[in-house]
């Protein structure tokens, strides 16, 4: 893994702070070239630090107003072939394999409640998954944020 500096801290909060920020932009914000931007974007880019830059869609705004989390349970030794299996549901929008008492934690959108019926209908058909256990969100308190542990690594 990129072992992060202070400059390169300082470039990612500039950029979770403003995520359309262009090089030149950057430079000027952080009182660097933009020969610097680049080259510690480009290296940042290399590693794993920055993850999918796909823009965060609202499901509600293109008709999946509803949210779930489904706490999965499956036989070990499918898990790869459940994944893939998953991979093929479009309205399952993230998965976590976790310990603990569950195996999975997949979260999914929906139309309404009898589509959340199938798309739940859908996981348990895989093959190796023994029961699921659905948990409706009502609401986003904390969005997804990095910024926070940025902050947190300025101040050492």
């Amino acid at each position: 893994m990129h072992k992060l500096d202070r400059t390169d801290t300082r470039l990612l909060l500039a950029l979770a702070e403003e995520p359309r920020s262009s090089i030149v932009a950057l430079a000027e914000k952080l009182g660097l070239s933009r020969n610097t931007v680049q080259a510690r974007l480009s290296a940042i880019d290399s590693t794993d630090v920055l993850a999918s830059f796909e823009r965060r869609i609202n499901p509600a705004a293109i008709g999946y107003p509803l949210t779930a989390f489904i706490s999965v349970h499956l036989q070990q030794q499918k898990l790869a072939a459940i994944v893939e299996e998953l991979k093929t549901i479009p309205e399952i929008i993230q998965a976590h394999g976790l310990s603990g008492s569950s195996d999975l934690l997949v979260r999914v959108v929906a139309t309404d409640a009898d589509d959340l019926f199938r798309v739940s209908s859908l996981i348990l058909a895989c093959d190796g998954v023994d029961r699921a256990e659905t948990s409706l969100a009502m609401g986003e308190l904390i969005p997804f944020r990095a910024a926070p542990l940025l902050e947190r690594t300025q101040r050492g």
